[in-house]
């Protein structure tokens, strides 16, 4: 088979727009039957760099209906498979066109850059949603498809390899890459799905050495044609159906790659990930609803039953408290004493950890959790890590106190072996306790909570550099709420078991509702 790349120049300047756009028009029309497949970069309908939303749109909607239609004619005309870029349906969408003409298939981006979601504000939604790699079927050929900042996904590459694609389709820019690089990952792609890629860019300029690189690989990694920085069309012949396969192994069938590596895969040591991963903490719609403990009002406050539960039904945080035992070890428990949630008595951090799991954390509950044990941190991390929003309640022996800096380094080294930065925020009362975290995590959101002075806490969060305010009933008004808002704070309510008042406090503006019932409660928002 025969495929031609289409690589135009791109500009910064957009008084050059018509000038590419008719570039690329005149490159279809240059087309012929000889071809079988004609492939066109990433966004073909935005011939030059725009950031903002306005200028975005008004660049596509003069071009794209333009060459969306050219590229059916062109593929009717030369009897060609056409692969084409541009916003439809504010997607970013390859655009499939079979020979006949007709759309046969339509990808979207799966990885959005920043720009795309928060300038462009282009529909991401169902990026957060579980799906399965998009294969188009034509003329016994298996087409994949990866989007510009796709291809930086590796771990989606053996996803993609399981449909047992022919050939992958890399509509795309990546103007900031060297052409060393854009080989190596290229490379890299069409070796781990033992899978043809056709990649099309846009060149900078003829004489840069970042940028352009359209290019044809086979499954082996060898590289059968690449552009560079050459402003044209240029094409490469290939037969899709022969694939690489290496020696597996001593005595072992000769395999693809990925079915070697398949074999081996120990997915539960690396990053959280898969469909039950949730939205982080900044981009995690409001209003929530955060489960109090867990869902503490079917199983023990703070145990492993309580979180499992709340994440079951889709909880967007839970809370939870921690305290440090005596040999230092994280353990989630409310009370510093031991008494109403355990059999035993005594301050949490006069024991340790040994001597903890030895108590009941589940029979004064109800018989039915007696021999609960204590949940440390780590237990909570090992399930849930980056499947809810963790509201981390930092308990201290007294709101005046200090808190020893290697409890924080001991919380900070769990959350970074799990990886979910992202998807906790920190709580506490203490200032000082406060001032620390954000020494020594900047990064990480911070929540103010009420401590001995509630009526303060909007103005304590913002000395304390807090992101978010924790208001506690009954000291809370409209004007606390209204006045956080103005300085870019997002308010939690502790707490309300009850429907009417829910609403009532959603009505007033508070964004996270804290709740022991969570279904009951979580049904105001998602009914």
């Amino acid at each position: 088979m025969k495929a031609c790349l289409i690589q135009p120049l791109y500009s910064t300047d957009t008084t050059q727009a018509d000038r590419l756009f008719e570039w690329e028009i005149d490159a279809l029309c240059r087309c012929d039957e000889s071809m079988d497949m004609i492939v066109l970069p990433e966004y073909s309908d935005v011939p030059c760099f725009v950031r903002d939303r306005e200028s975005f749109l008004d660049m596509s909607r003069k071009y794209a209906d333009k060459i969306l239609m050219k590229s059916i004619e062109t593929a009717k005309r030369c009897r060609a498979i056409v692969f084409l870029s541009i916003l439809d349906d504010n997607k970013n969408t390859t655009v499939v066109i079979d020979r006949q003409g007709s759309i046969a298939g339509k990808y979207h981006k799966q990885h959005l850059t920043d720009s795309e979601v928060i300038d462009r504000k282009l529909d991401s939604e169902y990026s957060f949603e579980f799906s399965t790699p998009y294969i188009v079927e034509l003329e016994g050929l298996r087409f994949g498809f990866l989007t510009c900042y796709d291809f930086y996904f590796y771990e989606n590459f053996s996803n993609i390899a399981r449909f047992r694609p022919d050939i992958i389709i890399g509509c795309s820019h990546q103007r900031t890459d060297t052409h060393d690089a854009l080989e190596t990952m290229t490379e890299f792609c069409a070796y781990n799905t033992n899978a043809y890629i056709l990649r099309a860019s846009v060149s900078m300029g003829e004489d840069m050495r970042t940028g352009g690189g359209s290019m044809a690989v086979a499954p082996d990694g060898e590289i059968l044609l690449n552009m560079k920085s050459r402003v044209g069309m240029e094409c490469v012949e290939f037969d899709p159906k022969k694939k690489y396969y290496k020696p597996a192994g001593f005595s072992n069938p000769d395999s693809a790659h990925f079915e070697y590596v398949e074999k081996g895969r120990r997915p539960w040591k690396y990053r959280p990930a898969g469909s039950a991963i949730a939205r982080y903490d900044k981009i995690m719609p409001y209003p929530r609803i955060c489960a109090h403990r867990g869902f503490s009002t079917i199983a023990p406050e703070n145990s492993m039953p309580a979180f499992g539960a709340a994440v079951a039904l889709g909880a967007d945080e839970i809370e939870f408290d921690l305290w440090y035992t005596k040999d230092g070890q994280i353990v989630s428990t409310h009370d510093k004493n031991l008494s109403r949630t355990s059999d035993g008595d005594g301050f949490v951090y006069d024991y340790t950890y040994e001597q903890l799991m030895k108590l009941d954390f589940g029979v004064k509950f109800g018989k039915e959790f007696c021999g609960l044990k204590i949940t440390s941190f780590e237990d909570i991390l090992k399930k849930f890590a980056c499947h809810t929003i963790m509201n981390i309640h930092i308990k201290t022996e007294q709101n005046d106190s200090g808190y020893d800096p290697k409890n924080i380094e001991k919380i900070l080294s769990l959350i970074d072996k799990y990886d979910c930065r992202r998807h906790v925020y920190f709580m506490c009362g203490n200032d000082r306790v406060l001032k620390m975290l954000k020494s020594a995590a900047p990064d990480i959101c911070l929540c103010q909570g009420a401590g001995d002075r509630p009526w303060d806490i909007v103005e304590r969060a913002l000395e304390n550099g807090c992101q978010k305010v924790q208001l506690f009933k009954p000291y809370v008004n409209r004007q606390m709420i209204e006045k956080a808002h103005e300085h870019g704070l997002r308010c939690n309510l502790f707490y309300t078991d009850d429907r009417e008042e829910a609403r009532e406090y959603l009505d007033m503006g508070i964004d996270t509702i804290l709740t022991n019932d969570y279904y009951r409660i979580s049904r105001v928002i998602k009914d």
